[in-house]
């Protein structure tokens, strides 16, 4: 068991919060799964926590993987990467899922392993690592705007068309977390704000020309309008249902929940094991749990601050900051929609919710994280060792 904990590198407390994260699922994922087993009565619930183990287990080996990799290889591996993403985002696109009448192209079919894969999730890595090594190499320069139109502005909002169509929440997101890195990484603000306006601009003539023509233009703004109107109205709609659902499990949690396995609303929702597990949780374990899940992501964006901090370079700062906060921000968001704080958006709580994709792109995510952590404890280790090396007599010499 020590000789496993000795190759694990890195801040053993981001291993630590990701490990209880991953242990902790089990409980919600295997009660939340129940209704999915009534549904479709394949294997029941016992079926869907095997393939919940399968989903982490190889989170975690792309976790250890990606550690144990030179995070400076990422920045050539972002540029490589780009391309693809945008290829695999096409071919997304050009499949035209349509799943309940609504617009659905997220996923691919990998026919090795017989699983699908959302290719937004790999996309939204990937370009947080583009756009930490472009900002890297910006520091300390004075910035043109015009230059940086077609190497930094170009690849994220090209990607950003591709996925907003079917996916509006995860193109918010990754827009936000982008100007986010942006402002940390020392981009002029004055520029950003005229990005945001011209994405506004963008995302408005999208909508018009979709609803004008939704048979040339499929998408989902006819959802996204019903998540938005249902949020804002204080009328019962059928868009309410899942909310109400989550609303009346968090009441029905109080302190300190009806106790593990004992969720009835689990029956009712229909995402209760990703989308609304944290309603689930609160339902089962009260404020108790859902404070100490709430607890465990401030921890984490604690460490991943930390980390930043830390690193040694520029390039490692803003790419941990880049791949970190989005985890710890779509967790949040995830909880804000169970509570009603925010409209439905589909994303999932991090590590918590079953789902393959949103698994291993954590995991990849954290494993660049812990690389860059892994490198500034090598330096630590060796400057520790040139000190111990050092001849006492040469100090005292130099002292005289």
């Amino acid at each position: 068991m020590s000789s496993i904990f000795s190759n694990l590198k890195g801040d053993k407390v981001i291993w630590a919060t990701a490990g209880l994260l991953a242990i902790f699922s089990f409980l919600p994922v295997y009660s939340a799964s129940s209704n999915l087993a009534y549904l479709h009565g394949d294997g029941g619930t016992f079926h869907y926590l095997v393939v919940h183990f399968f989903h982490l287990l190889l989170g975690f080996c792309l976790l250890f993987a990606v550690h144990r990799v030179p995070y400076n290889y990422f920045r050539g591996l972002s540029i490589l990467l780009l391309p693809v993403i945008i290829v695999l985002l096409l071919y997304t696109v050009a499949q035209g899922t349509i799943i309940g009448g609504a617009y659905a192209s997220r996923w691919v079919q990998i026919p090795v392993l017989g699983v699908t894969f959302q290719t937004s999730t790999l996309a939204a890595v990937v370009l947080m690592v583009y756009v930490a090594r472009y900002l890297s190499k910006i520091t300390d320069k004075t910035v043109n705007f015009k230059e940086t139109i077609l190497p930094l502005w170009l690849p994220v909002f090209l990607i950003l068309a591709l996925i907003l169509p079917a996916n509006f929440s995860t193109a918010a997101i990754i827009f936000a977390m982008t100007l986010v890195l942006m402002f940390i990484g020392g981009y002029p603000v004055k520029y950003l704000a005229a990005i945001v306006a011209a994405g506004f601009l963008m995302l408005t003539m999208f909508i018009l020309t979709a609803k004008a023509f939704p048979g040339v233009l499929p998408s989902r703004v006819d959802t996204w309008a019903s998540r938005i109107d249902s949020f804002m109205s204080d009328e019962d709609t059928e868009a309410d249902y899942q909310i109400e659902k989550a609303k009346i499990a968090i009441a029905r949690g109080g302190i300190a929940g009806t106790g593990i396995g004992k969720s009835v609303q689990r029956n009712f929702l229909p995402q209760s094991s990703s989308d609304f597990i944290y309603a689930i949780i609160v339902e089962e374990m009260g404020l108790i749990g859902a404070f100490g899940v709430m607890f465990a992501y401030l921890l984490l964006l604690f460490r991943i601050v930390i980390v930043a901090t830390k690193a040694n370079t520029v390039f490692g700062k803003l790419v941990v900051m880049g791949v970190g906060i989005p985890i710890v921000f779509q967790a949040l968001v995830n909880m804000a929609v169970a509570v009603e704080l925010f409209p439905v958006t589909g994303q999932t709580l991090p590590l918590i919710s079953s789902g393959g994709t949103s698994i291993w792109m954590t995991c990849m995510a954290l494993g660049i994280i812990l690389s860059v952590s892994a490198k500034r404890e090598e330096i630590k280790e060796a400057e520790a060792q040139e000190d111990d090396e050092e001849n006492p007599l040469d100090i005292l010499s130099e002292a005289i």
